[in-house]
């Protein structure tokens, strides 16, 4: 990964002292400074390959506050105002997509298999939206997609082609697998190949009885109106089987084609999945859904049918997308902070009242900060994978914030942060997310720390005193940079998210009235950053030739 041209040199401490701020949390001298239905419906394309114009749909639905900037985070849920949704009139394909098609139907008419392709779901919702996507699932009315597959290769043989390898995804129930999927890549591009199906759950199981069914029953199975959507190849339309996919699209509605109650104790994964699309587009949870949602057998039936993995899966979809911060305000608002984030037995000290809203009150804080800083707090690489990471683990630090300092016993009786338990039991994520939260926090309240001294020179002398042996003869006016060094040296490439965390915890600072608004409260934490973001990489410019300990950690800037 190419580095930054400048170079950041600061004083740290032999490697061998890692345990004085990393492995062993000691209590940093400078923590005193820190005190206190209607009938099904089919929407015709034009013959044109495919392809149709757009229809700018004026219908309600809900968005943000109008005038925002571009880029900028929508308001949660209950602040949102009216929009118009611009939907499609109908699927507009790439060069590309029409070529696939193609090649099935001549697949179809060659071996005369009177097969009815149709795209299903996500790509079609994406594409009515004017997205772009590559998810391409095509659902079979009257053959396996293995088998289907197999007719592929036997015509690209007669065609002169090479022959692709077609992979087979077994029922997998507890990955939401119901049916056996085929898998093979068609001009560069993978397509899924699944039977049409209708499913059947019992009582005390989400996962279904599962048999082939006709498109209409497929339809009605799936989990939002939005995604129930088909695009018929053979005839160059797309279906709205539900009779209401189309006109919800249109509206910015999320609804669920049968009883939202009933739809979701069958598999109550979909009351996350509701909102995470509600997030997505920022479209609008209908009172019906969300009473479902918030009932209590429901909330019950996804703490105790749904496994860990899948509601960790669906959260960090959530995290990772474009309105992490709306996401969460609906499972707060639902009720559902505390099954999804479960919290360990007898936490020290004890959860406070609302923490909930404590949690959500400070990602939705860090949310705005980050947007008004820029994306210079997730740099630390060049790609935006790199990037996305970190703003993905800087969310989860800021939601969790308030509880930084809780800790539980594990069996061993061994002291462990409530937040590792969250993320490595709750939502059963990696444990590298878990300790790189953990780090982040820890790292946070020792920049809390150093920004005391960095916005003042006071207790320099005294802070130089408690430092260990290998540093009592260095320069007082070194103090800054060796402590600066030191958290560097322990959080490396977070330590933007780190430093960015900590103005989300640091004391507030008043006007004289005692009044402060909440812009103002922004503006303060993004100038506090900004000087210590500052303050810290000057720290690493010039130093003398005669400096003892002259460790060059560019990389880390």
């Amino acid at each position: 990964m190419p580095l930054p041209s400048m170079s950041l040199r600061l004083l740290l401490p032999p490697r061998g002292l890692l345990v004085l701020l990393f492995l062993r949390r000691r209590r940093s001298p400078l923590r005193r400074c820190l005190r206190g239905w209607p009938a099904p419906a089919t929407l015709a394309i034009p013959p044109r390959a495919f392809a149709s114009s757009t229809l700018h749909v004026r219908a309600c639905a809900f968005s943000g506050v109008s005038g925002m900037a571009a880029g900028s985070p929508p308001p949660p849920p209950q602040q949102q105002q009216q929009r118009c949704v611009e939907v499609r009139e109908g699927v507009e394909l790439t060069e590309k997509e029409e070529r696939i098609f193609r090649r099935l139907l001549d697949v179809v008419r060659h071996f005369g298999l009177g097969t009815q392709l149709r795209v299903a779901g996500g790509w079609v919702r994406d594409k009515l939206l004017g997205k772009d996507s590559t998810d391409i699932d095509i659902a079979l009315d009257n053959m396996t997609g293995q088998n289907f597959c197999e007719k592929v290769n036997e015509y690209s043989e007669l065609m002169g082609e090479e022959q692709k390898g077609i992979g087979v995804i077994q029922c997998n129930p507890d990955q939401s697998k119901h049916l056996e999927t085929a898998r093979m890549l068609i001009f560069d591009i993978w397509i899924d190949f699944v039977n049409l199906r209708s499913e059947k759950y019992a009582e005390n199981s989400r996962i279904p009885t599962v048999e082939i069914g006709t498109a209409k029953e497929d339809a009605f199975r799936r989990d939002l109106t939005i995604n129930s959507l088909f695009f018929n190849i053979n005839t160059n339309s797309v279906e709205d089987l539900t009779g209401r996919g189309l006109e919800d699209l249109k509206k910015g509605l999320i609804v669920t084609p049968l009883p939202a109650k009933a739809t979701f104790l069958d598999d109550p994964l979909r009351v996350l999945r509701a909102i995470r699309f509600a997030a997505r587009f920022n479209f609008t949870l209908t009172d019906e859904l969300k009473e479902a949602a918030s009932d209590e057998k429901v909330k019950s039936e996804l703490g105790s049918k749904i496994s860990k993995e899948r509601i960790g899966h669906e959260v960090d979809l959530m995290m990772s997308d474009k309105h992490p911060v709306n996401a969460m305000c609906y499972i707060r608002d639902l009720g559902l902070f505390y099954v999804v984030f479960a919290f360990p037995e007898k936490p020290d000290p004890s959860v406070p009242d609302k923490c909930d809203w404590l949690c959500v009150s400070h990602i939705e804080v860090a949310w705005n900060l980050a947007h008004s800083i820029g994306c210079s707090v997730f740099s630390g690489g060049s790609d935006s994978k790199w990037q996305g990471e970190h703003q993905r683990l800087c969310l989860y630090s800021a939601l969790f914030a308030p509880l930084r300092n809780t800790v539980y016993l594990d069996k061993k009786s061994k002291k462990v942060p409530v937040v590792n338990y969250i993320i490595r039991d709750s939502l059963k994520l990696k444990a590298s997310d878990a300790d790189s939260v953990v780090n982040i926090h820890a790292a946070s309240e020792k920049f809390a720390e150093l920004i005391c001294l960095l916005e003042s020179n006071e207790n320099l002398a005294t802070v130089k005193e408690k430092l260990d042996d290998e540093y009592l003869e260095i320069p007082t006016d070194l103090v800054k940079r060796v402590l600066a060094g030191l958290i560097l040296r322990e959080i490396k490439d977070f330590w933007r998210v780190a430093l960015f965390i900590s103005t989300l915890t640091y004391p507030e600072v008043g006007s004289a009235s005692g009044s402060v608004s909440q812009q103002d409260k922004l503006h303060q934490r993004k100038e506090k950053y900004t000087r210590a973001e500052r303050s810290i990489t000057e720290l690493g410019k010039e130093l003398p030739d005669d400096c003892s300990l002259p460790y060059d950690y560019g990389n880390y800037m």
